[in-house]
């Protein structure tokens, strides 16, 4: 059995649908949405800049070196790799030890 798929050629506006209230919290959204995207691309921006500076800028010092190694363990504990618990437990410990360099 096969099914026709019909598209529209025009879009459809569904906020002259919405009352007042119900589009403002729509706008909001969208505007929350649209915030959010900015900000992690400066964010992005930002740690590509700082990486390339990591990169290009060997540590001299102990805590430089553990300043570099906790940024990339930071990194890494988002990834899926180091989603289990035993590895989140690892990263915790490791971030721990290194922060009291910092203290």
């Amino acid at each position: 059995m096969t099914e026709d798929i019909v598209v529209a050629d025009k879009l459809i506006s569904l906020d002259s649908h919405r009352d007042s209230k119900s589009r403002r919290l729509t706008e909001n959204r969208r505007q929350v949405l649209n915030d959010k995207q900015i900000h992690d691309g400066v964010i992005r921006i930002h740690a590509d800049e700082l990486e390339e500076l990591l990169e290009r800028s060997p540590a001299t010092t102990l805590l430089e070196t553990a300043a570099k190694a906790k940024y990339l363990l930071q990194i890494f504990s988002t990834t899926a790799e180091a989603s289990t618990p035993r590895r989140q437990a690892l990263i915790d410990s490791t971030l721990d030890e290194i922060n009291k360099f910092f203290d």
